[in-house]
Formats: structure tokens, C-alpha cells, sequence
């Protein structure tokens, strides 16, 4: 890489911010808390931090380096990865791989979202050969490339959807249901019975893009029940795959259960009822279904509590018994709010990330010809509006 006179301290900060940056758009981009401008400010100041590091030539490069050998964490090897990417240089590349290899399962998430940030043009030289190798990890890269720049690999997605590699199959799985590839219909089915949990799932997701939300559902109530930290992701799908009155029994058998009461709780806004507001509101009194209830009345309405005064991180307005970081709601004043008004009246609409997620899924899997957009990218907003 080019060596341009730069200032140390600066380009450090620039490495910093921009890991710093990226994890919180990261945990944000799915939640209900921020909307697209939200998250287009955080995008615009990555973006900046990226293309300092980027203007900082050789002393850019080695800031990443540093970053990651100091903290190889995901939004380290993250900022390693895009300015490896955006250099354009196999070398650069080939360092930023192998350094991101000794981090394991890190890897691949933050590789992925620095080939997402990285032009297509500058990916096209290496996917092809990344998809035709053995390594693991960069066939998987290859996949995530593909799926970010919406690009088909043609017949040798059926390949890897049989790949020796289970995270290889588990993103040639998303790749096919993204895509709404058809034919390959028989091998998405096919890994509903993979071994792993997280696999099946991808497959049900894959299977109901397809159109085969009935061949999914066996599937995903077998995750529902057995695997506690995929559930929240298996109900969602299976609320999302079961319109009406089945839906309502669907999820009343889960909240029944002891051990599935929270996260069924959390879903409930999904079916989009606001007769069980009075229902709700009283799970905002129990501690344990507090934050899962304020999760479900996000769902329910298109407004910014933000900019309301209906949660607090406060036990002195919520009770002793409530504690944590998260602001949970408080069931007096979402009473008072419901009563007054009946909701979102007098407010503007607010659509959160979560809610074009939603919304994105809910369109894919209306119609068998649509594929599924990206409700992750965003507009750029500059910071100080």
C-alpha cells in the first residue's frame, strides 16, 4: 500500500471508531429501537472512518493490523477485513483471511459485513476463485458476497448447498431462499433433518421463501421446544408462515408453556391484535415478562417510544424487583397511555429496522416471484441532523 505522511493518533482513532461503529449498527440493524435514519447517521459515520483509514494509505493498513493484534474482536477483525477488501491487493487479503482464521466462529460474521461494505468490483477477481477452493471460510465469504450483491451463482449453488462444511450449507441455504431458487427445492428440504439446529433452521427460513412453509413447520416446533437460544428466530417464522385464528392457537399453546413464556410473550405483537393490550399490560408488571412485553408493544405500534416517556431503567418508577440496563416499560404510565388515546394517535409513524425486516420477510413470503429485498441498506445521513 501506498505510504502517505499521516498523523498516528488520528488514523488509530479512525481504526477504533470504526470498529466501534460497526458493532453498534450491527446490534441495532434488526432491533426495534432506531429507523432508517437512525441507522443511516451510524452509516455515515462509518463510512467517513473507513475512508480515513482508507485516505491514510500504509499507516491505515497497519492501524487495522495493530487493532487486531491488540483486540481480535468482531468489529476489529471487521475494519481489518474492509481495508483489505478495499486495497484491492491479494496480499493485503490474504493476511487479513489468515489473521481472521485464528479467531474461529468471529470470523465469518465480521468478514461478511466488510465484503457487504466493499464494491462488487473490487470483489469480482477473488469470489470465483474463493468459491472454487477448499478453504471453508472463504467459500463461505464467496457466498456472502454473492448474497449482498444479490448476484446467482448459477448451478453451483447445488453444491454447496451438500457442502462437507456446515456453515458453507447454512449460507448456500440463505443464498437459495433469498433468491427464490425453486429447483433446488429438494436439497433445502432435504436439510430440515441436518444435524444441526442452527442449519434447520436456515433451511425452514429457506424452504418458506420457497413456498414450503408446511414442509417447514415440523422443523421449526422441534426448535421451538429443543433449542432454547434459536427459539425467539423459530416462533418468529412460524408466526410470520401461520396466518389468522391457527396462528393465535399456535402461539397460546407456547405461552402455556412455562419454559417458552417469555419468548412467545415477545412475539405476541407479531399478530398484529391490539385487543391483548390489556393483557399485556399486566405482563409488564412481572419481572420476568417485562422487557419481552415492551418487545411485543414495539411490535404492535408504528410509533417512537423513544421520544415517549413509557419506559425507564429506574426501579424507583418501575418496582424493586425490576432491574437490568435495558429500559423496560412501565405499566402504569403504557395503562394510562392505552386509556388516553388507545395508541399512536397524535404521533408520527415510526418504522424501525425491525419493522422493515418484518415487513421485507412478510413481502418474500406473500409471493413465490418476489425475492427478498435488503432492508439493510440504508440512506446516509449526515450526523448533526
Amino acid at each position: 500500500m501506498q505510504r502517505i505522511a499521516s498523523i498516528a493518533s488520528l488514523v488509530a482513532q479512525h481504526a477504533g471508531d470504526a470498529a466501534f461503529l460497526w458493532l453498534r449498527r450491527r446490534r441495532e440493524i434488526d432491533r426495534p429501537f432506531l429507523d432508517e435514519t437512525d441507522v443511516g447517521r451510524i452509516d455515515q459515520r462509518l463510512e467517513a472512518n473507513i475512508e480515513g483509514l482508507m485516505a491514510a494509505g500504509e499507516s491505515g493498513w497497519q492501524a487495522a493490523r495493530t487493532q487486531v493484534a491488540d483486540f481480535a474482536e468482531p468489529g476489529e477483525i471487521f475494519v481489518l477485513g474492509v481495508a483489505a477488501l478495499r486495497s484491492g491487493e491479494s496480499e493485503a487479503i490474504e493476511i487479513a483471511l489468515s489473521a481472521s482464521e485464528e479467531t474461529g466462529a468471529l470470523a465469518v460474521g465480521s468478514l461478511s459485513g466488510a465484503v457487504a461494505r466493499t464494491p462488487r468490483d473490487l470483489l469480482k477477481p477473488f469470489v470465483a476463485e474463493w468459491l472454487a477452493g477448499r478453504d471453508p471460510l472463504r467459500r463461505s465469504l464467496s457466498l456472502a458476497a454473492l448474497q449482498h450483491h444479490c448476484i446467482d451463482p448459477g448451478a453451483r449453488l447445488a453444491d454447496l448447498l451438500v457442502d462437507a462444511d456446515p456453515e458453507v450449507r447454512r449460507r448456500a441455504l440463505r443464498l437459495a431462499g433469498a433468491l427464490k431458487r425453486r429447483d433446488l427445492l429438494v436439497p433445502v428440504i432435504a436439510a430440515l433433518d441436518a444435524d444441526l439446529a442452527r442449519e434447520r433452521l436456515t433451511a425452514a427460513f429457506a424452504a418458506c421463501l420457497l413456498g414450503e412453509a408446511r414442509s417447514a413447520h415440523p422443523a421449526l416446533d422441534q426448535i421451538v421446544l429443543n433449542q432454547q437460544d434459536l427459539a425467539a428466530h423459530a416462533i418468529e417464522l412460524r408466526l410470520l408462515t401461520t396466518p389468522g385464528k391457527a396462528g393465535k392457537q399456535w402461539l397460546q399453546s407456547r405461552l402455556d408453556q412455562p419454559a417458552l413464556r417469555i419468548v412467545a410473550t415477545r412475539a405476541i405483537g407479531l399478530l398484529g391484535d391490539r385487543a391483548v393490550m390489556p393483557w399485556l399490560i399486566e405482563r409488564m408488571r412481572e419481572p420476568e415478562l417485562a422487557e419481552a412485553a415492551g418487545l411485543a408493544l414495539r411490535d404492535l405500534f408504528e410509533v417512537d417510544f423513544n421520544d415517549l416517556a413509557l419506559f425507564a431503567v429506574d426501579p424507583a418508577l418501575l418496582g424493586p424487583d425490576f432491574t437490568g440496563d435495558e429500559p423496560l416499560p412501565v405499566a402504569d404510565k403504557v395503562a394510562a397511555w392505552w386509556d388516553e388515546g388507545r395508541g399512536g394517535r397524535g404521533h408520527g409513524t415510526f418504522r424501525s429496522m425491525r419493522r422493515l425486516r418484518l415487513d421485507a420477510l412478510r413481502a418474500a413470503l406473500a409471493e413465490p416471484g418476489a425475492t427478498l429485498a435488503n432492508w439493510r441498506r440504508t440512506r446516509r445521513y449526515p450526523a448533526w441532523m
